[in-house]
């Protein structure tokens, strides 16, 4: 068992070296090259050596030291809402997850997610509104958009569905 100072001292290490490596839009070979290295490196791997066998180095820090890292980045609603056109004095009337979303009292409803996740976006967004008196799909925002979703044809495909959906706005943000 790693004690919990321990823990905490190497989770904010790993999650300040994930801000300045760009994790969220790392692939997932990318992810695994720098998984390698921390477990090679004597002052993240090495400390944990201490409390545990070295093979268990790679899972412990991916599905312990880093699981929320993703969820808790992509949770941080300010840029998507500033984004899409979103007052910090707007009143929330719901919040939503699995994909990130507000729902305001002047009926407007944003959802917010990676590339890889636009469909769960797109019908999140057209479901959190749909048969709800005054509620519309205002935004969707998709951030980190990696690899195919630079591409025009992708982000015209994407923007169809947004279309067809009734979406009044789709926005790429790049964090």
């Amino acid at each position: 068992m790693i004690p919990d100072k321990i823990r905490t001292r190497l989770k904010e290490r790993l999650w300040g070296l994930a801000d300045e490596v760009g994790w969220l839009t790392l692939s997932a070979a990318e992810k695994a090259r720098y998984y390698a290295a921390w477990t090679r490196d004597m002052s993240i791997g090495g400390t944990l050596a201490d409390y545990m066998d070295a093979r268990q180095t790679r899972v412990y820090l991916k599905d312990t030291l880093l699981k929320d890292y993703t969820r808790t980045r992509m949770s941080e609603e300010e840029r998507p809402l500033r984004v899409a056109g979103i007052r910090s004095s707007s009143k929330s009337t719901e919040s939503f997850i699995k994909p990130h979303g507000r729902c305001f009292d002047d009926g407007k409803v944003v959802c917010w997610g990676r590339g890889e996740d636009w469909r769960h976006i797109l019908l999140s967004l057209h479901e959190r509104s749909f048969g709800h008196t005054g509620r519309r799909p205002y935004a969707a925002v998709i951030v980190n958009a990696a690899g195919r979703f630079k591409e025009k044809r992708v982000r015209d495909l994407i923007q169809d569905a947004a279309d067809k959906l009734g979406i009044e706005k789709l926005i790429w943000l790049d964090f």
